[in-house]
């Protein structure tokens, strides 16, 4: 009887053992944060939200602080109706984007890219740019960073030389009018001495 008596209290007192080392491991866990409950921004781009707009990964791809510069990344609506978003940034450059109810607009395509006049920043550096969007007048300035082409995903974004300096390409494309009229000079050329002959 006694010897029954030393078991349950033994096994009492193993079991109150294995509670309190439950207890203490689980109890760390419920009063530490986990790390996998933060939301962390792994990309290269910056996110913001403005009105119904949600602005993710937004990035400017340029090549000096007063050369063009292409707005990529992506803007979501989760609004019932179609806005457009307005980028304002250095020295009056300015770009829209329009997005569809609903919808998303990815500034990645080739066909209609988001493009500001002046960078205003640096490679490296980042730049304040002004977010405004039509359906609720709402607008915030975000700090973007300005990335260029060394990173080889971002060499296809790059903007290519604008048509302000059309001396250099109205040359080039007189060079290549003039090549074309030479063949066709030694074409028209070619037939009349072997048809004088």
């Amino acid at each position: 009887m006694r010897f029954a008596a030393m078991t349950q209290a033994r096994r009492a007192s193993v079991i109150a053992a294995i509670g309190v080392g439950l207890l203490s491991v689980t109890g760390c866990g419920y009063i530490t944060p986990q790390e996998t409950t933060k939301i962390q921004n792994v990309t290269d781009g910056i996110n913001a939200n403005v009105g119904p707009l949600q602005l993710r990964n937004m990035v400017i791809v340029s090549t000096g602080e007063n050369k063009p510069g292409r707005l990529i990344g992506a803007v979501f609506n989760s609004s019932s109706q179609s806005v457009t978003l307005t980028v304002r940034g250095a020295t009056g450059s300015e770009t829209s984007v329009p997005v569809k109810a609903n919808g998303e607009t990815l500034l990645t395509e080739a066909s209609d890219p988001a493009m500001l006049s002046t960078t205003g920043g640096q490679p490296g550096s980042l730049v304040q740019l002004n977010f405004s969007e039509s359906g609720t007048n709402q607008s915030q300035d975000v700090k973007i960073p300005v990335l260029d082409g060394t990173l080889k995903e971002y060499q296809q974004y790059l903007p290519t030389p604008s048509p302000s300096g059309s001396a250099k390409p109205s040359s080039t494309e007189k060079a290549s009018s003039t090549e074309k009229a030479t063949p066709g000079a030694s074409e028209s050329a070619t037939p009349s001495p072997s048809a004088s002959s």
